[in-house]
């Protein structure tokens, strides 16, 4: 394994009821102006605002409403929010939702206390941190992401057409609540895009280098088979409490940096999924979906080993009578049949992706990932999203 130095300061709270039990504790010594920040309003309908917002009020916090809080989080709205923050003089941020909500709410951290060009300076390039961010906690209502447990935050720069994140372990919450039953009335279609999420950032971590036995992959491969099992488990019974905690531990797990540790790490679909994500807003999930299995037949050849490994140990691919190509091409096309099976979209035209859709300058955007099996050019992507459109 690679070096490393380990570090992640997020305590978690987790389980049913845990909201009601320690949220008043969680907020202690924060000051008393809290920002709550959260999405479109489903937590209004579904009883969580109120409940959070009662314990608030009982603890004598003044609350400060940030919403409207979107999928794909621009940097403008995180704007938005440090100049509210600033305004109001917050003293802690509380993000109540998934993980567009939590990316936002670390962004408003950073930007409320920076005075610099907050984009040049943490997004275009690693940035510096001379200064103390707003404190940040978060309460978990839909799984997938990781964000809750890591520093990262992905926004899309509207004006430059730019979809990027960064992990800064300054950036992470100082706390996060996880109570399975706050996902229950997360629509099926966000379910089944918040697990693929999680199932993508395992396998952007495993198939990377070292490849020789490591703790990681061993970790990674344990996780996609629960994410697989638990996502069939969660869509036949949505109120299935194992099923549920597992999907949102699994998430937790995938990006709370402990599977990263000792490896190189690839993430090239991810980058060109936020590319696609910035030019036509679409479902992150859904958006990986439609590219993994199409990236992974451009590259196994050059991971023939792990690819062959995925297959037999994460799909149950028998690889009697089949040759070390065989055997990688059947564990891809599990992989697909799978993304069938949830109900996720194959094609970029499922995407909302049509003939105006300029693929060409989308593609010539992506980063370029240099960690991965084999390095990708600009004109391969494009033929990738030729592919898959």
């Amino acid at each position: 394994m690679k070096s490393f130095v380990f570090e992640n300061p997020t305590k978690v709270f987790f389980g049913k009821g845990c909201v009601k039990e320690h949220l008043a504790a969680a907020i202690e010594g924060y000051g008393k102006t809290v920002m709550l920040a959260y999405g479109g309003g489903s937590i209004k309908r579904n009883g969580i605002y109120d409940e959070v917002c009662a314990i608030l009020r009982e603890a004598g916090k003044e609350i400060v409403e940030f919403s409207g809080i979107m999928a794909n989080p621009t940097y403008a709205k995180a704007l938005e929010g440090a100049e509210l923050a600033r305004e109001k003089d917050v003293d802690l941020i509380l993000g109540v939702g998934g993980g567009s909500v939590m990316d936002c709410c670390k962004a408003i951290a950073l930007a409320a206390r920076y005075e610099g060009d907050v984009w040049r300076d943490f997004w275009e390039r690693t940035g510096v941190f001379d200064f103390e961010l707003l404190p940040v906690g978060v309460i978990v209502t839909m799984a997938g992401t990781g964000s809750e447990c890591n520093g990262g935050s992905v926004l899309t720069n509207e004006r430059l057409k730019v979809k990027a994140g960064r992990d800064y372990p300054a950036c992470n919450p100082r706390f996060a609540l996880m109570d399975p039953t706050y996902t229950y009335s997360v629509p099926r279609s966000q379910i089944v895009a918040g697990s693929f999420d999680t199932l993508s950032h395992i396998m952007e971590i495993y198939f990377s280098e070292p490849d020789e036995d490591n703790v990681s992959d061993d970790l990674s491969e344990a996780l996609m088979r629960n994410v697989i099992r638990s996502l069939r488990a969660a869509l036949a019974d949505p109120k299935d409490y194992t099923a549920r905690s597992n999907l949102m531990w699994d998430a937790s797990m995938a990006e709370n940096r402990i599977i990263k540790l000792g490896k190189r790490l690839d993430f090239q679909c991810h980058k060109m999924e936020h590319q696609i994500g910035a030019y036509t807003d679409c479902s992150h999930g859904a958006g990986l979906a439609v590219l993994h299995p199409v990236y992974y037949r451009h590259i196994y050849k050059d991971g023939l080993s792990k690819f062959k490994r995925f297959a037999v140990e994460v799909w149950g691919v028998s690889p009697d009578g089949k040759t070390d190509e065989e055997i990688a091409r059947a564990g891809i096309d599990a992989l697909e049949a799978f993304i069938r099976e949830v109900g996720l979209p194959s094609t970029l035209r499922g995407l909302g992706a049509d003939g105006k859709t300029d693929l060409k300058t989308i593609a010539d955007s992506c980063e370029i990932v240099s960690s991965n099996y084999r390095q990708l050019t600009h004109a391969e992507i494009l033929e990738i999203f030729e592919e898959c459109f």
